[in-house]
């Protein structure tokens, strides 16, 4: 059968087949992740799919040469609930997807958002489910492994917001280093305080492992005692934190002068379990979070965080995936910058500036 005319320098599933000396429906079962094509036949598509610099957007848009003009976003469900309604915030995730979903319009791109949990099953069928519908993929957290985010790539291009890019996929991400280090010299040279703590996110999190690492080695660097390990491990939710802080009294620990909390709701949690407790901030222990929802200035004492621009995070996100799937570019690894945010929790007066730090918050890592 001929093959279907097409307009000069476009490229089709037709010019893969032939330069991988394969089937169309070959390139198709690859493309679409269907079936259980040979390794060899796998290599051979995949191979002239990079030679001929194809954009791998689904077999749908290369059959047709057209988009769909759609694109999937994923991210992960918390798990356990300390206040009612913190699961169904979802405070950091909402401002993102708005990003995204700006950077989406102005392109006449739609979204299709979908959730997985730390514990479901078939997570990666799930989203190359979802992959099949969209031109391409945003993926919030680090759900996949390496080897799944490639697999994935060869539907479609893949975006993700945690950690760094893999050989297959691009990434889109905060200075977490630079911010931790400006929250440790605000609260050792500019406060005093001498002993700190760190409650962490999830142990898997590539920002929360980033963030951990800058908090050791800062501390180390301006001479502070710090308290971190197992006991102190979070999991990004308010629950989390309260959780941390409980546990500790219980086991009468004393805790350090201050605590740096992995965000914003972690630190929520911290607030309310040491409330609960008597003790004061930031009288008794001072508290910082990271992100800077909407939420933080509303705390009370208003919380001293890092801000990420979080709805910023979001479109850059889109815009490096749409030059993926439409050019075949896009920069492996984008890091946008921080702002330390001070406020009173961790001992300024209401209204204070922060600090010129001698190495600023959006300084690189």
């Amino acid at each position: 059968m001929a093959e279907p005319k097409k307009a000069k320098g476009t490229l089709t599933i037709y010019d893969v087949a032939n330069r991988a000396g394969v089937s169309i429906a070959s390139v198709s079962r690859v493309l679409n992740g269907q079936g259980s094509p040979r390794a060899e036949t796998r290599d051979r598509v995949m191979r002239a799919v990079r030679e001929l610099s194809f954009v791998r957007d689904g077999a749908a848009r290369a059959l047709s040469n057209g988009l769909k003009e759609v694109v999937g976003v994923v991210f992960r469900r918390g798990g356990e609930e300390l206040f009612e309604g913190e699961d169904e915030s979802f405070l950091f995730i909402d401002v993102i997807n708005r990003g995204i979903e700006v950077g989406a319009q102005r392109r006449g791109f739609d979204l299709l958002i979908s959730s997985v949990g730390f514990n479901d099953d078939n997570v990666a069928a799930r989203i190359a489910a979802l992959a099949g519908k969209a031109d391409g993929l945003i993926l919030h957290d680090r759900m996949l492994s390496t080897v799944g985010i490639a697999r994935l790539a060869d539907m479609v291009p893949v975006v993700t917001l945690a950690g760094s890019p893999t050989p297959a996929s691009l990434n889109v991400r905060c200075d977490n280093g630079s911010g931790i280090r400006a929250l440790v010299r605000h609260l050792v040279l500019d406060h005093g305080y001498r002993s700190l703590g760190y409650v962490s996110g999830r142990a898997d999190s590539p920002d929360n492992r980033t963030r951990s690492r800058a908090f050791e080695n800062e501390a180390a660097a301006v001479g502070a005692t710090i308290d971190t390990g197992p006991a102190w491990q979070g999991n990004y939710s308010a629950a989390g934190g309260a959780n941390v802080i409980e546990t500790l009294l219980d086991s009468r620990k004393k805790l350090p002068r201050a605590i740096l909390c992995a965000n914003d709701q972690t630190a929520l949690g911290v607030i309310h379990a040491l409330a609960q407790r008597g003790i004061k901030v930031p009288q008794d222990v001072a508290i910082t979070g990271f992100d800077d929802v909407p939420v933080a200035r509303h705390l009370h004492p208003p919380l001293t965080t890092i801000r990420q621009p979080m709805k910023e995070l979001g479109a850059k996100a889109f815009d490096v995936l749409y030059s993926r799937i439409s050019a075949g570019g896009g920069k492996a690894d984008t890091v946008l910058p921080v702002e330390l945010i001070v406020r009173e929790s961790c001992g300024c007066p209401p209204g204070s500036s922060p600090p010129q730090n001698p190495s600023p918050a959006g300084a690189g890592t």
